[in-house]
């Protein structure tokens, strides 16, 4: 499994704390009240609300129950899990060391729609700098697919972030970036509060850069402290039933993925401890 551990992942803090000083995203670049620009949308047919998952026992039972149109793996393959019917698996290249023929021959079996690098920016994950996911990309852009953008832990609303390097190079180069995949970790355990920054945050994104938003991974985790700090199952709750409703309601988040299915890795976010629901999954399942 190539998804950060939670103790490494303290580098994402900046991204949750600093979301609360993204209330200027609610202005649009010159100031005036922003809109909800009406990106192009993607085909229709599946539902917004998906997850990250991995095999475990009972993850194809826990897919169907939770009610999720979408799901990937942090690969390029479905890593022996079988989806149910009408749940739409998209693959990724996680990393430098996943661009091979091997690799995108796979995604390009797994239907129509590819992910690109995961978080680049980390230190703990698919490390690179934006000339080397450049020089690489027209590998990932051969394949045909429908291409997300890298999705870096932070900074996607910045000009000058690695997420704002990388566009700008693309558009230099004339390669292909269809959508941005992009993940928020919020510290503010208060459900309204923190709805409120992870508008804020794709809203400036999407202000940004306007292409349409796929929110990839998300949740409450306070990384402040160096060790993960989680909200009550009650907290937790509350923020995912305000936050699918936005994310529902904006038209240019396509698609929004919840951090993660199971609590064998998810912790205080998990959304199954096995084949049993728990009450953060119980809001999800309920959302969309």
């Amino acid at each position: 499994m190539r998804r950060r551990s939670i103790l490494t992942a303290a580098l994402a803090a900046p991204l949750a704390l600093s979301a609360t000083g993204r209330a200027a995203a609610a202005q649009a670049p010159n100031g005036a009240p922003a809109t909800d620009r009406i990106a192009v949308p993607e085909a229709a047919g599946v539902k917004k609300k998906g997850a990250s998952a991995w095999s475990f026992d009972g993850v194809a039972q826990d897919l169907a129950d939770s009610g999720v149109g979408w799901f990937y793996t942090w690969s390029s393959g479905r890593s022996g899990i079988a989806a149910p019917h009408g749940v739409e698996f998209v693959p990724m290249i996680w990393g430098p060391g996943s661009v091979t023929d091997a690799e995108l021959n796979q995604a390009k079996q797994q239907g129509t729609i590819l992910l690109g690098f995961n978080e680049p920016d980390h230190p703990g994950q698919a490390v690179m700098t934006v000339q080397q996911a450049l020089d690489l990309w027209p590998r990932l852009q051969s394949t045909g697919l429908r291409l997300g953008a890298p999705a870096v832990a932070t900074g996607a609303d910045t000009a000058d972030g690695w997420l704002g390097q990388f566009l700008r190079g693309a558009t230099s180069r004339s390669l292909k970036v269809d959508f941005l995949p992009v993940h928020w970790y919020g510290a503010d355990f208060n459900a309204t509060n923190a709805t409120n920054q992870l508008r804020g945050y794709l809203q400036a994104t999407y202000d940004r850069h306007h292409k349409p938003l796929w929110l990839t991974e998300y949740a409450l985790i306070d990384f402040s402290s160096g060790t993960p700090r989680y909200p009550t199952q009650e907290q937790q709750a509350a923020f995912v039933q305000q936050s699918t409703a936005m994310l529902q309601g904006l038209p240019f988040v396509e698609r929004y993925a919840w951090f993660t299915l199971s609590t064998s890795r998810g912790d205080g976010t998990g959304l199954y401890n096995g084949t049993t629901v728990t009450q953060v999954g119980a809001a999800y399942r309920a959302a969309g």
